[in-house]
């Protein structure tokens, strides 16, 4: 046992002591390095056991705690997954007559269904030259069979028409560049328009009717000419100041990768002659002056032989 004077000089000594421990330890860290931490992935390893013993009842409360919580909620879950299901019953049943009525109806009219377009897919190059500033070249190897005027789309929306075919290559005039003109139709306000390229990322609407201005974020479609048919979707109308409605296009034209050229063919359709359309006859020809003047008119005799009756 030691005396009261021997403790209390004991315990006076004991935070010099270990202070100097702490700096001894730092020092021969500092020095000795590699024998440090040798020491040190020692002592973690053996303690390792004794680390786990300690988690692992915390893991095994956490793991209850989680089930005992999705055992709560397996009633719920099951309630709602059975509402689900019934939902997409009805609607199952629902598609199923509205296919069946659609095909009555389409053999009652003798539907002809329109042609699959061929389409050709590339990728995305370069276009450091060429005739146009908005423009991308799309390599779709050798044996295609694009056309001029054959439509280019993502899987988002339209991106512009093909002017340009090489053996290998072909170019894309992107809707918004300044030689673009597209017709459009809007969704909301049922007007045409044309969108005109400005080389910005928003093409501008021009040439719509002034009572039916364009109404703000309403979609944009293409109205159908020649190769392009109608509906293609291409934006939603934007005002980026008053009065100058332009189109924000659904692709992003300035972040394409795979393209779509599409084929929907010439448009070589005539329309049918109007009922009691009269064929306009041709005037009789004078061999010294050409068509005789005023031939439309009656002649002479003809108004004598009414004026007598």
């Amino acid at each position: 046992m030691l005396s009261i004077h021997a403790r209390q000089v004991l315990a006076k000594a004991v935070l010099p002591l270990l202070i100097l421990l702490a700096v001894g330890l730092v020092l021969l860290g500092l020095v000795r390095r590699p024998a440090v931490d040798g020491v040190r992935l020692m002592a973690t390893d053996f303690m390792a056991p004794a680390y786990h013993g300690l988690v692992w009842p915390q893991e095994r409360v956490k793991v209850w705690l989680t089930d005992l919580r999705g055992a709560t909620d397996l009633a719920r879950e099951n309630a709602r997954l059975r509402d689900e299901n019934r939902a997409l019953r009805h609607w199952y049943d629902v598609a199923v007559a509205l296919a069946a009525e659609n095909g009555r109806l389409k053999k009652s009219l003798h539907w002809i269904p329109e042609t699959v377009p061929q389409y050709v897919t590339g990728r995305v190059t370069r276009d450091d030259g060429g005739p146009y500033s908005r423009a991308v070249l799309l390599d779709v190897g050798s044996g295609h069979d694009v056309r001029v005027g054959d439509v280019a789309l993502d899987a988002a929306g339209l991106l512009g028409r093909v002017t340009e075919v090489g053996p290998h290559t072909v170019r894309v005039l992107m809707i918004n560049d300044d030689a673009s003109r597209i017709p459009v139709t809007l969704g909301s306000s049922h007007g045409d328009a044309i969108m005109a390229g400005d080389d910005t990322a928003s093409p501008r609407l021009i040439f719509y009717p002034q009572d039916h201005h364009p109404v703000e974020g309403e979609r944009v479609e293409t109205r159908g000419q020649s190769t392009m048919p109608a509906g293609l979707p291409v934006g939603t109308v934007h005002y980026s100041a008053p009065n100058r409605p332009v189109v924000v296009p659904d692709a992003d034209l300035d972040r394409l990768d795979i393209v779509r050229v599409f084929d929907y063919g010439d448009d070589d359709s005539q329309a049918p002659d109007a009922p009691g359309r009269v064929r306009v006859k041709k005037q009789p020809q004078n061999p010294l002056t050409g068509p005789l003047p005023f031939s439309w008119l009656p002649s002479l005799s003809d108004m004598s032989g009414r004026g007598g009756q």
